[in-house]
C-alpha cells in the first residue's frame, strides 16, 4: 500500500529510514511522474502514524519575526522624569513652595472625591523621604528608558502620566475615604504594563509559539508580583504594611489597557502624526498644571 509520494528519491528514502528504525519493511520505486513509498497492507496504519509524527518533528521553523522598531532619545525622557522629582523635593525641603505641600499634594480619597482632581497627578512627584524617592528613580528610569525605546520618549511618558493618573483617581473613587498615598510607583508600574502589553499585542500576529507571544505579559507579571507587593513602607513603617499594592495593581492593569490599545495599527499611526516633543511636553504640562491647581487651593 502507498503511504507517501514525492517527487524526490531522497525524500522517500529519508522515510523509509523513519520506517526501518520502528521494524517496519518499505520499498521505494519510481512511478514515472515521481517516487512511491509502499508498504505492507497490514503495516499501512501505523506507518502512516509515524509518518505523521516525523513530519510534525520536522516543520520547518516559522521565520524570524521583524525586528521592533527602535526610538531614539529615550534618555531624554528619563532626564525629564528625575528633574521632576528632584525639583519637586527641592522645592519642598528649601520651603520654595507652601510647606504644607503634602497636605495639598497627596493622594487624599476623600479630597479627590470632593473635586480635587489634581491629586491624582502630583501626588506622583511627592515622596516621604530619600530612600522611597531613591527606589522610585531607580525604577522608574529603567521602565521609562525601555517604554521610550519602544513605543517614542513622549508617547511613552505621557501614557505612563495619564495612566498612572486614572489608576490614582480610580484607587481613589473605589477605596476608603480615609486613604492616602504618595509617590510615582504607580507610574513606575504603569510603564511596566505598557511595556508588557505593547510587547504583547506586538508579537500577537507572529506566526510563533504561545509561549513567546504570551510572554511579555506573563514577565510583567511576575515583575508585578516580585517589585510591587514588599519593600519599604511609604510612611515610615514596616515594610509590606503601607504598600500600597492595590495603586500598584492598578497602575500596572491602567498600563496593560494603553500598551494593548497603543499598539493596534490605527492607534500607532495616529500616535505617529504626534511629535514625540509634543506628548512629552504635554504630559510635563501636565504635571504643571496640577501642581499649579494645588498651590492655588
Amino acid at each position: 500500500m502507498e503511504v507517501f509520494r514525492s517527487l524526490r528519491r531522497r525524500t522517500c528514502d529519508e522515510r523509509a529510514l523513519v520506517l526501518m528504525a520502528v521494524g517496519i519493511e518499505s520499498d521505494v520505486t519510481f512511478a514515472g511522474r515521481g517516487f512511491i513509498l509502499w508498504v505492507k497492507e497490514a503495516d499501512a496504519p501505523r506507518a502512516a502514524a509515524h509518518l505523521r509524527q516525523y513530519e510534525l518533528e520536522n516543520r520547518p521553523a516559522p521565520p524570524a519575526p521583524p525586528p521592533s522598531r527602535v526610538y531614539p532619545h529615550a534618555w531624554v525622557g528619563c532626564l525629564g522624569y528625575v528633574l521632576c522629582l528632584m525639583s519637586v523635593a527641592y522645592a519642598i525641603s528649601a520651603a520654595l513652595v507652601r510647606l504644607d505641600a503634602f497636605e495639598t499634594g497627596d493622594l487624599d480619597a476623600a479630597a479627590v472625591r470632593a473635586g480635587q482632581l489634581w491629586r491624582a497627578w502630583t501626588a506622583l512627584t511627592l515622596h516621604v523621604d530619600g530612600a522611597h524617592l531613591a527606589a522610585n528613580l531607580g525604577a522608574g528610569v529603567w521602565f521609562g528608558y525601555l517604554a521610550g525605546r519602544q513605543m517614542g520618549v513622549g508617547t511613552a511618558w505621557l501614557l505612563t502620566v495619564t495612566g498612572a493618573a486614572l489608576a490614582n483617581l480610580f484607587e481613589a473613587f473605589t477605596g476608603p475615604a480615609d486613604h492616602r498615598a504618595v509617590g510615582a510607583s504607580t507610574a513606575v508600574f504603569t510603564a511596566l504594563g505598557l511595556m508588557a502589553a505593547y510587547s504583547w499585542r506586538e508579537r500577537f500576529q507572529l506566526t510563533q509559539r504561545w509561549a513567546r507571544r504570551w510572554g511579555p505579559l506573563v514577565a510583567g507579571v511576575i515583575l508585578l508580583g516580585w517589585t510591587g507587593s514588599g519593600g519599604g513602607g511609604e510612611d515610615g513603617q514596616a515594610p509590606t504594611e503601607n504598600v500600597d499594592i492595590v495603586g500598584h495593581v492598578a497602575g500596572f492593569a491602567v498600563g496593560l489597557l494603553l500598551g494593548a490599545t497603543a499598539a493596534l495599527p490605527w492607534f500607532r499611526r495616529m500616535l505617529d502624526r504626534i511629535p514625540q516633543w509634543l506628548s512629552g511636553a504635554a504630559a510635563i504640562a501636565s504635571i504643571v498644571i496640577a501642581w499649579a491647581g494645588a498651590l492655588r487651593s
